[in-house]
This record gives C-alpha cells, sequence and structure tokens, in this order.
C-alpha cells in the first residue's frame, strides 16, 4: 500500500499527453452537449389555474411540457389514445412535483392530488370522432380554456394504411385532428382571457412539398408517398395552417404558434425508425444520438415558452426554434399555399365532420347551443 501511495504522489501528470486529450475530449463533448441541448425557456412566469390541454401527454415533449406547466400552477389535462398510460404519467406528474415542491402555507398535510390537478383524458387523434367526443366533453365540463398544446404525433407510420377517415396517418395525426380539435375548442379559447394554440412542427418542414390543388394530400398517388415525405407534408401544413389561423383570429384574444422541439431522442416516435430497425444498428447510432440529439425536457422549452411567457401576449402566426421567432422554408412562407390549405381544410371538415366555423366570439348567454353546433359528427363515407 505504502509503495502504491508513494507512485501516485510521484506521479507527474505533465510528463504524458492522455491527460491533456482526454481533457480535451471531455471538453468538447460537455460544449457540444451544451449547444445541442438548445435554449431553456427564458421566464418562470406562474400560470396559476389556467386550463391547459395537451395532446400527447402521456410521454416523451408532451410529458414535460405537462409536469413543468403543472408545476408553474395549471390545470393539466392529457389528451391520449392509451388512457392508462395517461393516467399514470399524470400520478407521476403529481407524485414528482410532492416530493420537489415543499408545502407552503396553507398547503400544510395536503396530498399531490390536492395541490396539482393533473388528470388523463381519452383522444384518438386517428378518429375524427373521438377528436367530437373528446372537445364535447371539455366544453361541457370547462367554461373557458386558456392554453392548448396540440403536441401529438407519428412518424415512420405506414402511409397506405389510411385511417378510419380516409387519411394518410401522417396528415390525419399531425395536422388535421389537430386542427380540428382547435377549431372546436376556438369558442372556449376566445373566453379566456388570453387564449393560446400551441402547435408543433418540425425542422423536416423544410423537405416538404406541397401540391397547390391537392394540399390535402388525398389524390389517388398520395399513398405512393413514403413515409419521411409524408412527415414533412404534415409538418409543412401545420406551419401554414398556424399562419392563416393566425390571421383569421386576428382582433380576438386568442393567439396561435408553432414551434420545432429540433431532434429530440427517448421519445416513441423513433420505434419505427430505421435507426431502431436491429440491435447492432442501435449500438452504433445511440452515442450520437445521445451526443447530437436533445433529450424530451430539452425539445419542450419552446412549447413551455409559448404557453407561458407573457412577453408573447401579442404574438401570433409565428414559427419558433430554440425559443425564439425564426425563419421557415420558403413553402412555409407562402401565404396563398397557406389559404389554400385553410379553406381546402375548412371545406373538408365541414364536409365529413360538419363542423360549423364561427369567426365571431360567442356570448356568454349563448353557450349551449355553440356547443351542439360545434360537436356533431358525420362519419366519413
Amino acid at each position: 500500500m505504502e509503495r502504491l501511495l508513494t507512485i501516485f504522489e510521484q506521479a507527474d501528470p505533465f510528463s504524458t499527453w492522455w491527460p491533456t486529450i482526454a481533457a480535451v475530449v471531455v471538453g468538447i463533448v460537455i460544449t457540444v452537449r451544451t449547444l445541442m441541448s438548445g435554449q431553456r425557456c427564458p421566464n418562470d412566469n406562474q400560470i396559476n389555474e389556467q386550463i391547459v390541454i395537451i395532446t400527447g401527454g402521456s410521454g416523451g415533449m408532451g410529458f414535460e411540457i405537462a409536469k413543468a406547466l403543472a408545476g408553474r400552477g395549471a390545470r393539466i389535462i392529457l389528451a391520449c389514445r392509451d388512457l392508462k398510460a395517461g393516467e399514470r404519467a399524470a400520478a407521476i406528474i403529481k407524485r414528482e412535483l410532492g416530493c420537489r415542491t415543499p408545502l407552503q402555507a396553507g398547503h400544510s398535510g395536503s396530498s399531490p392530488a390536492e395541490r396539482y390537478f393533473v388528470e388523463a383524458r381519452q383522444l384518438d387523434l386517428r378518429s375524427l370522432r373521438s377528436v367530437h367526443q373528446f372537445a364535447g366533453q371539455i366544453m361541457a365540463e370547462f367554461e373557458r380554456i386558456d392554453v392548448l398544446v396540440n403536441n401529438a404525433g407519428v412518424a415512420f407510420a405506414n402511409t397506405q394504411n389510411t385511417t378510419e377517415d380516409g387519411f394518410e396517418p401522417h396528415l390525419q395525426v399531425n395536422y388535421l385532428a389537430g386542427f380540428l380539435l382547435t377549431q372546436l375548442l376556438l369558442p372556449h379559447l376566445k373566453r379566456s382571457e388570453q387564449g393560446r394554440v400551441v402547435f408543433v412542427s418540425a425542422h423536416a418542414h423544410a423537405a416538404a412539398k406541397i401540391d397547390f390543388d391537392d394540399p390535402l394530400n388525398v389524390g389517388t398517388w398520395s399513398v405512393k408517398f413514403h413515409a419521411r415525405d409524408a412527415f414533412a407534408h404534415s409538418k409543412l401544413a401545420v406551419i401554414l395552417a398556424t399562419r392563416w389561423l393566425a390571421h383569421e383570429l386576428k382582433g380576438t384574444s386568442v393567439t396561435v404558434n408553432c414551434c420545432t422541439p429540433g431532434l429530440v431522442r427517448g421519445t416513441r416516435h423513433l420505434r419505427n425508425s430505421p435507426l431502431m430497425s436491429a440491435i447492432c444498428v442501435k449500438v452504433i447510432t445511440y452515442p450520437w444520438m445521445w451526443l447530437f440529439m436533445k433529450n424530451a425536457c430539452d425539445g419542450a422549452q419552446c412549447a413551455i415558452r409559448l404557453a407561458t411567457d407573457p412577453q408573447l401576449k401579442q404574438v401570433s402566426g409565428e414559427y419558433f426554434n430554440d425559443c425564439e421567432i425564426a425563419p421557415t422554408s420558403e413553402a412555409g412562407q407562402d401565404k396563398e399555399l397557406a389559404k389554400k390549405l385553410y379553406m381546402q381544410t375548412i371545406k373538408t371538415l365541414q364536409r365529413i365532420t360538419k363542423l360549423t366555423v364561427d369567426k365571431e366570439t360567442p356570448p356568454q348567454t349563448e353557450q349551449q347551443p355553440q356547443r351542439r353546433n360545434q360537436t356533431g359528427y358525420q362519419p366519413a363515407t
């Protein structure tokens, strides 16, 4: 033992380059991870008692958004396809917040379930009928909605297996169902002092192309879309619809913005990816994914800012990246294409689901008739 201690005491760390090389490598890795994690939400603004709906909140980014907003005092509704998974997520959020937040005066002895309102509801975006049912339940139970985060989405789905409503799955889940949910809940969003709608897009929109005469990708050739192209198409549609919906809501208390989380690992989006196709591929790619991709918490920061920051009260129709307004692709700035897509979407939803679009803010005394008009549904033929 004495000999070993003597060796360490007499060791000269500068007699070899290995310690220096190791330190440089570690420094580079830390720097890259810091840069790739992106900007954190620049505010810690509380949104006490605000009612927030988050689609896809049972895991990944949706879970992180829900946990962050619940910690700021919001009443969270997790809209999940798998209700049991949503209920587990709600329980985990309450438990984690209850463990991390010290009891304050007036809360002595209260449980996390009493201090934090987080609950799960059934919502399957692959079914427009489910969207109508969910919206009807929410409007019947709550007098207003303050924030709607359209976070749920799919990637690398089979483009030839259309939904029960007849649409390509990326288009319906990533765009069309969220657009319908937003339209149905607009009367309640307008009752909020400052209603906010947040759509989640992606960097992939830059590679998308939209046929001006077929913006919803319902032509006979659409089933030949590669999953990558279908995903990019749906995310570009999100940006275009955000811009025109903001134009339609100008003068109201509701703002509409979209954001990209960046490249995010640790979500179910990658379960059908070629990168996850084999164990050997996972082993090779995971270190690089860890280094160059955000985790779910990092990816959630931009949506958290859009839902909470008072400085964005008058900002609408914008695309955000790393918590700041960012440019989109040239197609994402095409106003004529945005209008065409929006009008075609409204027309399609009116035909399939009997959607009623009311641009006026409904009076409080006419709340019940407005609900009946907004929740009718006629299945596609």
